[in-house]
């Protein structure tokens, strides 16, 4: 293994924590995804555990997996627009440091609020739909009489 690579990676392993996925990349926040998925293919292989799968079990070994797998979550993150408009936002908002790591877990509670609103079976959407065209049919309604009766 070179050297400056050996170096590169314990000096990145340590700060691995403190940095935000497009520094993992080192892409530009405004980066395109065609940067991305480059910069993603660059530093994956330079990163790849079989790369090193030689190597005696050590903490150079570990520090390469930790970086390979946020290497991998980071491009997981970036090249979804939604996920990466969301995680921008979070990365340039107060609570940075907390924000650093996109999580899926806010993501899947979103989603469940979602479903026990509207349903969550095909059938459930349905009644969903149906009652709530009800109450816009009701509310127009209401509507009409109160502007009749003004």
């Amino acid at each position: 293994m070179d050297e400056g690579f050996e170096i590169e990676a314990q000096a990145l392993a340590q700060v691995l924590d403190e940095l935000d996925y497009f520094q993992v990349l080192k892409v530009a926040q405004s980066a395109s995804p065609g940067e991305i998925k480059a910069a993603y293919y660059r530093e994956s292989r330079s990163y790849h555990p079989d790369r090193f799968s030689t190597l005696p079990p050590s903490d150079m070994k570990e520090n390469i997996g930790r970086i390979y797998k946020r290497i991998n979550e980071a491009y997981v993150c970036l090249r979804d627009d939604t996920k990466r408009t969301k995680y921008l936002a979070d990365v340039l908002g107060p609570e940075r440091q907390k924000k650093l790591r996109f999580v899926e877990a806010s993501e899947q509670e979103l989603k469940k609020e979602k479903e026990q609103e509207v349903g969550a079976t095909p059938q459930g959407r349905k009644f969903y739909m149906a009652g709530l065209a009800d109450m816009l049919d009701e509310a127009g309604k209401l509507i009409k009489n109160d502007m009749s009766i003004r």
